[in-house]
């Protein structure tokens, strides 16, 4: 579960900041490399990871400009009812209650959004040949493995 909610912020965020790179790629920006932010780069390298040809890129680009009307409110939604817990959890009166009501807000946008995440990966997956789709789902399983090491060094840190 934790996977899950980990892995659904961490696409959001990379949604989030492909919007950016694709502003700033179809404002004709030359020196975009420059100027796209992290995450922008993120999908710029699995662009060039899948091998995607151009006609694919155009396509892609297509799909996520047309979808950036639902998904802008889709992610600040998420944004805001993340905000919104970690203001319930540092609360001077958090209870169990505050949290879990605000927990509960996370959930249904994360819903929402995934939701979201659904249609539109039914859109670009035909884009993709097979074997993209497969190195996309061995990317995404790298990236689980690398989220679960992560999770499993929780607190190593302290031990001094």
């Amino acid at each position: 579960m934790k996977n899950k909610i980990l892995i659904c912020a961490l696409t959001a965020a990379i949604l989030a900041g492909g919007f950016t790179a694709l502003k700033t790629y179809a404002a004709g920006d030359s020196n975009a490399s420059a100027t796209t932010p992290a995450r922008g780069k993120i999908l710029q390298r699995i662009a060039e990871k899948l091998n995607l040809t151009d006609d694919q890129k155009s396509e892609i680009k297509t799909i996520l400009i047309g979808e950036k009307d639902n998904l802008q409110p889709l992610v600040a939604a998420v944004h805001q009812s993340r905000v919104g817990l970690r203001t319930a959890i540092r609360a001077n009166d958090a209870t169990e209650t505050s949290v879990r009501t605000a927990s509960a807000k996370v959930a249904s946008s994360e819903a929402d959004l995934a939701v979201e995440r659904m249609k539109i990966y039914a859109k670009i997956a035909p884009v993709l040949t097979d074997a993209q789709r497969k190195q996309l789902a061995d990317m995404q399983a790298r990236a689980d493995e690398f989220a679960d090491n992560l999770i499993a060094r929780i607190g190593s840190g302290f031990d001094n």
